[in-house]
């Protein structure tokens, strides 16, 4: 193999592998730093270990055979079917059927399938670029979402719910779907809904929405979990209280504070600085994603790539706006800082099979992509 051969089997995207390197790394330390005897920050070190590994491998492999139809439906569908097992056969855990137990380690197939599904969809789009603004084509690739919507619902992981909303609404605003026909579905899911509140939910099921959508109205119930999670992120002040003196999660008072409350327990720790620092490595992560986007050998990688921008920035935004009490609490993980070896493989296998795409990657004007797309790269600008 010659030596520009070997440059270009491992062109990676150091910055962005750097970003999530040290996000990592400063998820593990408030792990780390929660109360002695956990075992949380042992067990991370090691799912960040695998996971690199998995970047690595991932970076290495010609992705292009993803493009052919079979191959695409058939992961889509192959990873449907855990997610119907859990559905029907499923033990529940804390109240929800998401994972498999095997003992030494539970694996979340969820994390999976948004994988899954942003090859799916790429895939779809990539093919009808040209007809995109048929309004069967929201409908169809609506379909595809729904189903796995509707699985993830009902195990119920509302959190997984909305990311798989997003991923989906954001690869048809930048495919190029005509917006009036995708406004027209919303106004439909709208009147749909507002029917059943006037004529279908009970009380005590319009009670359930409106607790879940100000749960700060009952701090004492519901709301706890947003409420502790508020006080954590305010009383980190400017610098914060230094690295294992944060009370919210070191006395238990905040709940899952290595997992849907990470960022809380952080900002107590770290305060306003190191918030920003923070979200500067998260800003360096999207934005070498949305810059690798238009570099895409094919329509297939650039959706692809966008469809992992996704992915990401919908976990990271409804994360902190949960923490931050601005969102009603779904239980949400934030990329590589929560707890957990499931989202932690699924999203280094992301930017692993993004990286890869790179190796055959082209320089594309931006009058090709305007081409490509009808438009809809301009809704990234």
């Amino acid at each position: 193999m010659s030596g520009y051969s070997r440059l270009k089997l491992f062109q990676i995207d150091w910055a962005a592998f750097g970003a999530v390197l040290v996000l990592s790394l400063l998820g593990l330390v408030t792990m780390a730093s929660f109360t002695e005897g956990d075992p949380f920050a042992g067990r991370q070190a090691l799912w960040i270990a695998i996971g690199v590994c998995v970047f690595f491998a991932a970076s290495i492999v010609d992705w292009r055979f993803l493009r052919r139809s079979s191959v695409a439906g058939g992961i889509y569908f192959a990873l449907l079917l855990p997610l119907l097992v859990l559905v029907v056969a499923g033990t529940a855990v804390q109240g929800a059927r998401s994972w498999f137990d095997f003992g030494v380690f539970a694996l979340q197939p969820v994390e999976f399938i948004k994988i899954g599904l942003i090859i799916a969809l790429a895939k779809y789009f990539s093919r009808r670029h040209i007809e995109i603004r048929n309004i069967r084509h929201i409908l169809v690739s609506g379909a595809y979402a729904l189903v796995v919507f509707v699985l993830v619902a009902l195990q119920p992981d509302f959190g997984s719910a909305i990311i798989i909303f997003c991923i989906w609404l954001g690869l048809v605003l930048v495919s190029g779907i005509s917006r009036w026909h995708l406004l027209a579905v919303f106004v439909l899911g709208l009147a749909v809904f507002a029917g059943l509140w006037f004529f279908g939910f009970q009380d005590y099921q319009k009670e359930r929405i409106l607790t879940f959508i100000h749960p700060l109205a009952d701090i004492q119930g519901a709301g706890y979990n947003a409420y502790q999670s508020t006080v954590a992120v305010g009383s980190g002040e400017l610098f914060g209280k230094g690295i294992g003196y944060g009370t919210q999660s070191k006395l238990r008072f905040l709940p899952e504070y290595q997992t849907d409350f990470i960022f809380a327990a952080f900002a107590e720790e770290w305060g306003f600085v190191g918030v920003v620092l923070l979200f500067s490595l998260y800003g360096v992560l999207f934005v070498r994603v949305i810059q690798l986007a238009p570099r895409g050998a094919s329509n297939f990688e650039t959706l692809f790539a966008f469809g992992v921008f996704f992915y990401l920035f919908s976990h990271f935004a409804l994360h902190v706006g949960i923490n931050m009490g601005l969102l009603p609490v779904t239980g949400t993980t934030i990329p590589f800082m929560s707890y957990g070896g499931s989202h932690l493989l699924a999203e280094f296998l992301a930017l692993g099979l993004l990286s890869g795409m790179t190796r055959y990657s082209r320089a594309t004007p931006r009058e090709a992509l305007h081409k490509e797309f009808s438009g809809g790269y301009d809704q990234l600008r």
